[in-house]
C-alpha cells in the first residue's frame, strides 16, 4: 500500500458524522480527552471531534487509509492553526462546537490554552504543518493504519520543506512519534486535569 497522499482518501463532507463518531471511538480510553469529557455521551464526544475534521477540510486537508475510514489525519498550515471566532464560524465547525455542551466546552478552553500559547512561541516565524489529529478506529488498531497516515504526512513535510508540529497525550505515542523522526520540545502539565502532554516537532 502506498504511504504517500497519492495512496490515500481524502475525505469529503458527507464524510465529516462517520469521521467523527470514529475518532469519538478511537479517544475513549485517552487520558486527557477522558479528563476533559467526564460524564459526557458518546454523541457529545463525537460533536468535539467534528469541529477539528469541520476546521481542517475548510483550512488544510483530512485523510484516511480508504473510504472506509480505518483512521483519520486532520492537519493544516501553522498560519490558521489558531481556530479563531470567524475560522470557526466559516468552516462550520460552530454548529458542532455548540453541541458539546455550554459545560465541556467552558471546560475545554483552560484545559488547552496552555498548549495554544506554547505552540505560539515553539513556532514563531516558522512556516510548519500542525496535526490537529489523528485516530484509528479501535478494530483496526496494530494493523499499520496509523502509520501510514503519518508517513503520508511526513512525505509531504519533505518534499515541501515545511517543518512538522503535533501534540502527544501518552507516553507510548510519544515513543511512536520519536521512531518517525519527531522530537519533543517540551512536556507540559494541563491545568485543571493535571495530566501531562507532549509537544513534539519534526524538522526537514
Amino acid at each position: 500500500m502506498s504511504d504517500t497522499l497519492a495512496g490515500l482518501y481524502r475525505l469529503q463532507k458527507k464524510d465529516i458524522h462517520r469521521a467523527a463518531v470514529m475518532l469519538a471511538d478511537a479517544f475513549q480510553h485517552d487520558p486527557v480527552w477522558n479528563a476533559v469529557f467526564g460524564d459526557a455521551t458518546m454523541a457529545q464526544r463525537a460533536y468535539a471531534f467534528e469541529t477539528p475534521v469541520r476546521y481542517c477540510l475548510k483550512y488544510g486537508e483530512v485523510y484516511a487509509p480508504s473510504g472506509a475510514l480505518e483512521g483519520v489525519a486532520a492537519w493544516l498550515p501553522g498560519a490558521v492553526a489558531d481556530m479563531t471566532f470567524w475560522r470557526i464560524l466559516r468552516s462550520g465547525a460552530l454548529w458542532p462546537g455548540m453541541k458539546i455542551g455550554a459545560r465541556i466546552a467552558r471546560r475545554m478552553q483552560p484545559i488547552f490554552r496552555p498548549v495554544e500559547t506554547d505552540r505560539k512561541e515553539n513556532m514563531s516565524g516558522k512556516p510548519y504543518i500542525y496535526l490537529q489529529i489523528i485516530g484509528v478506529a479501535p478494530a483496526m488498531q496494530g494493523q499499520g493504519f496509523g502509520g501510514r497516515l503519518l508517513r503520508a504526512l511526513i512525505e509531504k513535510s519533505e518534499q515541501t520543506g515545511v517543518s512538522l508540529y503535533l501534540e502527544a497525550e501518552t507516553e507510548s505515542n510519544v515513543s511512536m512519534y520519536e521512531h518517525l523522526g519527531f522530537a519533543v520540545i517540551k512536556k507540559i502539565v494541563l491545568p485543571i486535569i493535571d495530566l501531562p502532554m507532549w509537544e513534539m516537532t519534526r524538522g526537514v
